[in-house]
């Protein structure tokens, strides 16, 4: 669809406006890791300013595993299997930080998470043994050269490999599709997985408890809940698929550092996306990420593909560009001067925008329209209700 949309006559309108293929494969796995980080911080109400260590662990994991340097694990482990891996160490560590962290609430448990991140963020950096320079972070290795797999582990037939350079390309109806669009459709698959996965236990009998700790945690206490068990077994669920989201980053990048992995502004990113998609709407922080990502290439600096800069130029031409404005200004210079760099300002603006006018996000705000989800509102308003 998006290289049918680049080849009609609409098709530099579809540059400026859509992200790339490889920039949706970025939002899929990260918007899984804001969907975990969503699940702990949006239902029970407590933000998680840490969470950036379970997403470099999987990460790291999945590397590791791939060059051979995890005990009883070698390079060939299947993929799904290093996933699985990263999740539960995530979930150890989780437990562990959960068993300290809990013990406060409010901004004493973002504070101590941040702390937590912070210890594990200057350990990677400095532990010699995942990387010659750790500081770079490790990448994967000549001892795994080929893709990692994603399907079932040890049929061939219903597996593909994922990875821009490594990828596997199909051929699919009269077309084929290249390593990053198999990429984008075998990670989405897994991402879809988790998030049903995720829906499934919040709207269980564990995931109501988690919401009456949000709403009010000591009526939650003192209709006889365990709180602080249900707690950390949300931080140790949160964390697993926080793990899952960047192991699909390494195995898709085949590199990480700890500045995109484990730095506590990664977890800020995520934090981004559940505000402008929603908090506790799990599936907002995905379309959050998209938002984010979408005015972020929108607005990219020149020479990084397409975006509403590339777009003005081609359309005015030079002789346009080059025409003054006011004094020594040109309209180039202009658009430079507002377009070129700036998309971090621009993004935080709407930030600012979105907390001050649609504090429930986008997906929030749509349900509060509709009155409830897609699923339970779609359906009255197509045939009305049946009772």
């Amino acid at each position: 669809m998006y290289h049918t949309l680049l080849n009609s006559p609409v098709g530099a309108e579809t540059q400026m406006l859509l992200p790339t293929v490889e920039t949706m494969v970025g939002v899929l796995y990260f918007g899984l890791f804001a969907i975990s980080f969503d699940f702990i911080s949006g239902y029970t109400g407590y933000l998680s300013f840490g969470h950036a260590v379970f997403y470099g662990t999987g990460a790291y994991t999945v590397i590791l595993i791939a060059n051979g340097k995890l005990p009883l694990l070698g390079p060939g482990t299947p993929f799904m299997l290093s996933l699985l891996v990263g999740g539960l160490i995530a979930v150890v560590l989780a437990m562990l930080v959960g068993l300290v962290s809990f013990r406060l609430s409010g901004v004493y448990f973002a504070m101590i998470t941040l702390g937590f991140a912070q210890v594990f963020y200057v350990f990677v950096r400095g532990w010699d043994y995942v990387a010659t320079n750790p500081r770079d972070g490790p990448a994967v290795g000549p001892s795994h050269a080929e893709g990692f797999q994603i399907g079932v582990p040890g049929i061939d037939q219903l597996s593909l490999s994922i990875g821009v350079l490594t990828g596997d390309e199909v051929a699919l109806l009269g077309s084929t599709l290249s390593g990053t669009e198999v990429s984008y459709y075998m990670i989405g698959l897994v991402v879809l997985a988790c998030y049903f996965a995720m829906q499934r236990i919040i709207h269980s009998p564990f995931g109501r408890v988690l919401i009456a700790i949000r709403e009010n945690e000591e009526r939650a206490i003192a209709i006889g809940y365990n709180t602080y068990l249900y707690k950390l077994g949300a931080f140790a669920v949160s964390g697993f698929f926080a793990a899952v989201a960047g192991g699909l980053f390494a195995g898709f990048k085949r590199s990480a550092s700890p500045e995109n992995s484990f730095y506590f502004l990664v977890t800020g990113d995520a934090l981004l996306a559940s505000i402008i998609g929603g908090f506790g709407t799990l599936a907002g922080s995905l379309y959050g990420h998209l938002f984010d990502e979408t005015v972020r290439e929108f607005l990219s600096k020149a020479g990084q593909g397409g975006g509403l800069l590339p777009y003005l130029r081609a359309l005015l031409g030079q002789e346009t560009l080059d025409a003054t404005l006011v004094g020594d200004t040109t309209i180039g210079g202009l658009i430079d001067l507002l377009l070129n760099g700036h998309a971090s300002l621009y993004v935080g603006l709407v930030f600012v925008l979105f907390v001050l006018y649609v504090p429930d996000g986008l997906l929030g705000t749509l349900r509060a329209r509709i009155g409830g989800t897609f699923a339970e509102a779609l359906p009255e308003k197509l045939w009305g209700d049946s009772e």
